[in-house]
């Protein structure tokens, strides 16, 4: 097989560390926090050979320290991303016609960068771009990329060595071409990990890239540029744009070499760019894939049967880790009357002993939200519900900018299943809880399926295995990813492929050969060995 004669290594998911006091990963993890604070860096557009800095300039702060300045980014016009889309397509034909073990290497090498010098920079530039604390940073920026890089490797050999039947007269193979054109990887703030994986899974399969990064998250996709860089990426393979978001994504749906679009962030913005590109459908050269994940109304359900300290912490960990700003952060739950004191009592105690602060601060569990506009969003859903009849917060429900966006972990109680909260994705740390009567079981199914239009993740907690094959079977659309007795976060790249339906995404499943599928076009080729000479066949007689 393809995969057996390169001896490609084989994958395995990369340890997560545990940063614990004064072992060696904290202290140079905060080392190079401190170093990367004070910094100051300048980061220009990369198109080709060209670091690019156009003198229009943004200023990177931290959310948890707004008015700190660790650095400014330059932004990109019309015409940079119409010379980037050029480099790119300048870039293509060497790209493609690489040997993919070759393009192999330079990700492998990207991923041993990653796990050994740049382990520590990159889980500080995540610390202090998204305000993530060491934990949160180590398995999203460390490790899942690391195990993007590893696994993607090991699947592509996979999809290369799949190849049809073939017969003594007739050799029939499958050629995986990179798609005809360019692809455009947009990329959000939340995952470092997702914003290193969108560019690397295309150009993995011998494509060319238009990168841009969320403007929350440059700082630390520095890092992941310089490790590409490094690890021998050639120029032109990955161009990265910053600036206005419709500027960049009219320009480059509007070039008629666009191939796909590969994305990460908001249903609506997803939406738009579908339906530009079917406006646009007649001028491409071929037609684009198309592949996103976007939001979610994650649910955790409590069965009767459950465990109460166990459907806590899946509570408390799905919803307020990193601040409830994963797409697949449990933001809704229903648990049964019978359970509700007890889990009430247990809520109240872990949300009131979490620390909240700077993750420079090991000690602190919960960080700042991403920016001033979510800040406001979710403040504003806070105060709503004070002031509602149908709503109450049990605990948290404060919140404070003046230094950090910093919101308290939050629990809100609503006697209305169709409540606002358990409707709209707020991408915070707020959860709304709806507690059903105990017989009340298979209506309370339904309402989890009919609530949402999102089918990203989900979780059930239940020691009946009646009750979790009858809650498995129920909830088939409502989650691409479904969790039984664990919260509805923290899929592993090789163990959970990650994405939903609805208007979750086209869960074309990050962390699976799935995804690489989408960037590749296949071509079939037979060779027949004894070639006809004659057209007749035997049932024309002589």
């Amino acid at each position: 097989m393809l995969k057996g004669f390169f001896n490609v290594p084989k994958a395995v998911n990369e340890p997560v560390k545990g940063y614990a006091p004064n072992s060696p990963e904290k202290a140079a993890v905060l080392a190079a926090y401190k170093a990367m604070w004070n910094s100051k860096i300048d980061v220009p557009l990369y198109i080709g050979s060209e670091e690019i800095k156009t003198g229009n300039t943004r200023n990177m702060t931290s959310p948890h320290d707004h008015q700190h300045v660790v650095g400014t980014y330059h932004l990109a016009e019309k015409v940079h991303v119409e010379k980037a889309i050029a480099s790119a397509l300048e870039a293509r034909t060497a790209w493609a016609n690489m040997a993919w073990e070759q393009r192999a290497a330079i990700f492998l090498k990207a991923a041993e960068l990653i796990a050994g010098p740049y382990r520590a920079k990159i889980n500080a530039a995540t610390m202090i771009a998204q305000s993530k604390n060491i934990h949160q940073a180590e398995i999203d920026a460390s490790c899942e990329l690391i195990d993007f890089l590893r696994f993607n490797v090991e699947f592509m050999t996979q999809i290369y060595a799949d190849q049809p039947k073939s017969t003594s007269d007739m050799w029939n193979r499958l050629e995986y071409r990179p798609l005809e054109g360019f692809v455009y990887a947009i990329t959000p703030f939340n995952f470092t990990a997702i914003a290193a994986n969108l560019p690397a899974s295309a150009a993995m399969m011998g494509n060319v890239v238009i990168w841009k990064p969320s403007d929350s998250q440059v700082f630390s996709a520095k890092i992941i540029i310089d490790v590409f860089k490094e690890a021998g990426v050639p120029d032109g393979v990955i161009n990265v744009v910053f600036g206005d978001a419709l500027m960049v994504t009219d320009t480059v749906l509007a070039s008629r070499d666009f191939a796909g679009v590969h994305f990460t962030g908001s249903t609506h913005v997803f939406k738009d760019i579908w339906a530009k590109i079917g406006t646009n459908i007649h001028h491409y050269k071929t037609y684009p894939r198309i592949v996103g994940e976007t939001g979610g109304k994650d649910f955790v359900v409590a069965h009767p049967s459950a465990n109460v300290k166990q459907v806590a912490t899946g509570i408390v960990r799905g919803a307020f880790e990193f601040q409830g700003q994963k797409c697949s952060a449990a933001s809704r739950a229903y648990v049964p009357q019978s359970m509700w004191p007890a889990l009430k009592e247990q809520l109240i105690i872990d949300v009131k002993s979490m620390k909240m602060g700077s993750p420079e601060d090991f000690s602190n569990f919960i960080t700042a939200v991403i920016h001033e506009g979510s800040f406001d969003k979710l403040a504003s859903y806070i105060d709503q519900a004070k002031k509602d009849a149908d709503a109450e917060i049990i605990v948290g429900g404060n919140y404070d900018k003046s230094v950090g966006y910093f919101i308290e972990p939050t629990i809100i109680v609503t006697s209305n299943p169709k409540y606002t909260t358990m409707e709209t994705e707020l991408f915070g740390p707020v959860i709304t809880i709806y507690v059903y009567e105990d017989a009340n079981w298979a209506e309370t199914l339904k309402l989890v399926d009919t609530t949402s239009e999102y089918a990203l993740t989900g979780a059930i907690f239940s020691q009946d295995r009646y009750a979790i094959e009858e809650a498995t079977v129920a909830l088939q659309n409502a989650a691409g990813n479904f969790y039984i007795n664990d919260k509805p976060t923290g899929a592993v790249v090789g163990m959970q492929p990650f994405g939903g339906a609805r208007a979750s995404g086209t869960n074309d499943k990050a962390g699976s050969a799935l995804n690489l599928l989408r960037w590749v076009s296949p071509r079939t080729i037979k060779e027949t060995f004894v070639t006809p000479e004659d057209y007749r066949y035997p049932f024309l007689g002589e």
